[in-house]
């Protein structure tokens, strides 16, 4: 016979189990935040990026190595011109002490 024992060990969890944990409300925040630096780009540029990753990345089967210098450089600039860096560092405002409670 098996002891049960009232105290749970910690579980550690995986990604997908923390993933399915994050709350509907900061993935529509994150979709927001991605949409307003989206549109800030140029048509002309919403429209290269979307071609060199969808159909550059597809034909390359996703590996950056295959594209060419010039498109990588290309893709490099689209990048930092939409900040993902900076909506990563708003994002994080938003996500640090979700999980947190304050003492009393």
């Amino acid at each position: 016979m098996r002891k049960s024992s009232s105290k749970r060990s910690p579980k550690v969890k995986s990604t997908g189990s923390r993933l399915k944990a994050l709350p509907w409300a900061a993935l529509l925040q994150a979709g927001m935040a991605f949409g307003k630096r989206w549109r800030g780009l140029s048509e002309r540029d919403r429209a290269r990026l979307t071609q060199l990753t969808r159909e550059r990345l597809r034909v390359q089967h996703g590996r950056l190595g295959n594209l060419s210098t010039r498109e990588r450089e290309e893709l490099r600039k689209l990048v930092r011109k939409l900040d993902v860096k900076g909506m990563g560092r708003d994002m994080l405002g938003q996500f640090r002490g979700a999980g947190r409670r304050k003492r009393r």
